[in-house]
């Protein structure tokens, strides 16, 4: 929020200057952002009236004007202003004088003519960018007066920066409260008389939906001059707080939205048709804004309407076809509380903001309706004229938010603070914020005020003290206690475990936007209907992403248009699916997964290894190793993201984690990353799972070998059958793998041989020939009877 400093002091005036009053909003919790002068430092620039303003002898564009600075005689100036005419009141720069960049104004020769001083536009004053001629001043401007104090320059404007909890401080009234009791200065804000009525025109008004809109006054305007202009005092307050001024009325309601932080809405009356209604948008409603955008109302939209048609979209905008124009005479004025849970992202749903809904959404003052509306009044019929009607008011008590009151500990605060406050000290401080406190025991019963909407909870009332009292008096203690080591599970790791792990393996890992473009979603995974943002943040970020392998994708395509041709890096984020129970939010799923890419050699280019680009098996090992000592298995997959034979499901403990793989060669091109990388992502939860090794001694016996050449169909796989032996397995056999596969002379060829290797031990005995042989015959037994194996030479 921007404001003036000058206007604040209208209202409260502590003896600070610019840079303390700052100083003391941040500390308060209203974080000053900004603070810039309203001009550049100049001096010796007065209010100057033209006499006489006549062409130049020698120059087409220049005029030499007769000019009274007030310094009791008048002063020639050549000036080349289009705009330059005699009657005129501006700005008249003295010799001697010094303009913003330190220029000196020196009396001087233009084209053989003299001038002493220079007249200014607003952008040599430093004030603005217009530059179109001399910067005009009201005629009652008193010649000879210092320019900074006749256009209030020396003034800083302020921008604080607010929580959304603090939206009492969007207006000056708000600042001014906090200013007010944190300096103990006086407060004044504006009084606000009652307008009492001339006519007895007014229009009634329904609340069809009470719990979002439990208050609303209205009030008819006859015969106002809309074409009235706004005095210049409270143009000067709107620009200084960033608004541009409009018209008459427009400004008014803007002004008493900055001033007391009440939204206020002027209809033009004549446009109006019966009552007026809060109410929900009907099925296929539709509504032309003031900024010129038609929304499609959905039905939990809320609504001014009259009989025939919607008006306005309550709390945020109002209607172009209804609103107020230089040719207004009748004005309905509105001033209502919504309740910020039926305004909250309502713009923002349509693609817009406004100042309106960016009050209402964060809770404004619901007793502050009929101040306001009183206020606008005042200064319509001061500013515009006319005639005001009476205020109908229309409330539902019992929808208002209530206030209830905050029990506060007052030992409890002390504790927390760490600053000794007795009773009467907290007391006083709350009441300097307007919180009604009434002693309760040895406790406070704090109420806090229809404005304060962020008061809920006794932390609230805690926090409020420190910054009364001063975060910088709060004396900085260093903690004391006693820290105990939590248990932790050694059979789990952390997630920074995990990415030791991959970067050891020479991964790096990437962080990525969670949204991605919607073809990723359609190529890589398969999504035709991926979860949509209704605001994205831009055209190529319009999806949440499903995997995190297409961003992987494009860092590899980011790599190699920098001629980087080999790229490991890995991600550990969060995708988003539809799933009807998900948690936290219904209907979408939000894993985290872990997922890898690697591409180019499998090494860096060197001089002791030969030169090979990575393949399925470099990576299925490294994924293999993330998860050691625990063993996955893998089972053949089809997959939108990846070639064809070329893809595995990864599974643990018989359940599916996750996928490996080499990108499909369509994407590959389509993605132009050169040869195919390998991929792969599994969920994280289960990457965490570990499984503690167990101790057992080396044994002294001697350990027996058995190799079986096992003869199976083409297409069994060998993980199948060794995963079938070692359940087979006795309690001698201690360990069996593959180490050979054989197709060619002696094999049909739609069978292939597989030998295994068979240790078998015991840790007590050396085994007899018998047992071996019985534990390799129950070997033989179970893959004839699975696989249909046979032993290779044995006969048939």
């Amino acid at each position: 929020m921007q404001f003036s400093e000058q206007w604040l002091r209208t209202f409260v005036n502590p003896p600070l200057d610019s840079d303390a009053l700052g100083h003391l909003l941040t500390m308060a919790g209203l974080e000053v952002e900004e603070a810039q002068p309203v001009a550049p430092a100049f001096s010796g620039i007065v209010v100057a009236s033209i006499i006489e303003a006549e062409k130049h002898p020698n120059a087409d564009k220049l005029r030499v004007c007769k000019v009274d600075a007030g310094t009791g005689e008048l002063l020639q100036i050549v000036c080349g202003a289009p705009n330059a005419a005699a009657g005129m009141k501006v700005p008249c720069a003295l010799v001697g004088a010094q303009l913003p960049g330190d220029f000196a104004i020196k009396a001087a020769k233009l084209r053989g003519v003299e001038s002493f001083g220079m007249l200014c536009s607003a952008r040599e004053l430093g004030i603005s960018e217009d530059h179109g001629g001399l910067l005009e001043l009201p005629a009652d401007a008193p010649v000879g007066c210092d320019i900074r104090a006749y256009l209030a320059l020396d003034d800083t404007l302020f921008t604080i920066k607010l929580t959304p909890n603090r939206a009492d401080c969007l207006s000056l009234a708000g600042v001014a409260r906090e200013v007010a009791a944190i300096t103990a200065a006086e407060l004044s804000l504006p009084a606000v008389q009652p307008v009492e009525p001339v006519t007895d025109a007014r229009r009634a008004v329904a609340l069809d939906v009470p719990a979002a809109c439990p208050r609303y006054c209205g009030r008819v305007l006859r015969g106002v001059d809309a074409r009235a202009q706004t005095p210049d005092w409270m143009k000067q307050r709107l620009q200084r707080s960033g608004l541009r001024p409009i018209s008459a009325l427009v400004d008014i309601t803007n002004y008493v939205m900055l001033e007391l932080g009440q939204p206020l809405h002027a209809f033009d009356d004549a446009r109006i048709s019966g009552s007026v209604h809060v109410r929900l948008a009907l099925p296929g409603e539709q509504l032309l804004l003031l900024n010129g955008q038609t929304v499609s109302l959905t039905p939990d939209s809320l609504v001014i309407a009259d009989e025939d048609r919607v008006l306005a979209l309550a709390g945020v905008m109002g209607g172009e076809e209804c609103g107020v124009t230089l040719d207004t005479r009748d004005v309905f004025l509105e001033s209502a509380f919504f309740a910020p849970a039926g305004i909250a992202g309502r713009a923002r749903s349509y693609g817009f903001s406004s100042d309106a809904a960016h009050r209402f959404e964060r809770g404004v003052d619901f007793a502050l309706g009929p101040r306001a509306i009183e206020r606008a009044t005042r200064l319509i019929l001061d500013i515009c004229g006319g005639e005001a009607g009476p205020t109908v008011v229309a409330e539902v008590a019992s929808a208002l938010p209530e206030r209830p009151a905050v029990r506060l500990r007052p030992e409890r605060a002390r504790r927390l603070l760490g600053v000794t406050l007795d009773d009467g000290q907290m007391q006083a401080l709350l009441e300097r914020v307007h919180l009604n406190v009434v002693p309760s025991g040895s406790d406070l019963l704090v109420t806090p005020p229809s404005f304060r909407f962020d008061v809920e909870i006794e932390e609230d009332l805690i926090e409020e003290l420190a910054r009364l009292h001063g975060y910088d008096n709060i004396p900085a203690v260093p903690p004391q206690g006693q820290l105990m080591m939590l248990e932790r599970s050694e059979s789990a790791r952390s997630p920074w475990t995990v990415r030791h792990l991959l970067a050891a393996r020479g991964y790096q890992e990437v962080v990525n936007f969670a949204f991605v473009e919607e073809a990723w979603e359609r190529d890589f995974c398969a999504n035709e209907d991926p979860i949509r943002l209704a605001n994205p943040i831009a055209s190529q970020m319009s999806v949440m992403r499903s995997s995190l392998v297409p961003g992987l994708v494009a860092n590899l395509a980011t790599n190699r248009k920098r001629q980087q041709q080999r790229v490991r890096v890995f991600e550990v984020g969060r995708c988003f699916e539809r799933k009807a129970d998900g948690e936290p939010v219904a209907g979408f799923h939000q894993p985290v997964r872990i997922a890898a890419l690697a591409a180019g050699g499998v090494v860096p280019e060197q001089w002791g290894e030969r030169e090979r680009q990575v393949d399925f098996y470099d990576v299925k090992g490294d994924l293999e190793a993330l998860f050691a000592p625990r063993l996955l298995s893998f089972e053949p997959l089809s997959h939108p993201a990846l070639h064809p034979g070329r893809a595995a499901a990864v599974l643990l403990d018989g359940r599916r984690i996750g996928w490996l793989g080499e990108v499909h060669p369509v994407w590959v091109q389509r993605y132009d990353v050169g040869s195919a990388p390998v991929v792969f992502e599994v969920d994280l939860d289960s990457a965490l799972e570990s499984r503690l090794p167990s101790f057992g001694g080396v044994s002294r016996m001697p350990a027996v070998t058995r190799d079986l050449a096992l003869v199976v169909a083409a297409e069994v796989p060998a993980a199948r059958i060794l995963e079938v032996l070692k359940a087979a397995a006795g309690p001698l056999v201690t360990e069996i793998s593959l180490f050979d596969l054989y197709h060619g002379k002696g094999i049909d060829p739609d069978k292939k041989s597989l030998a295994f290797r068979v240790l078998m031990q015991d840790t007590h005995r050396t085994l007899e020939d018998a047992e071996v042989d019985a534990a390799v015959a129950a070997l033989v037994q179970q893959a004839e009877l699975v696989f249909g194996a046979r032993l290779r030479g044995a006969v048939e």
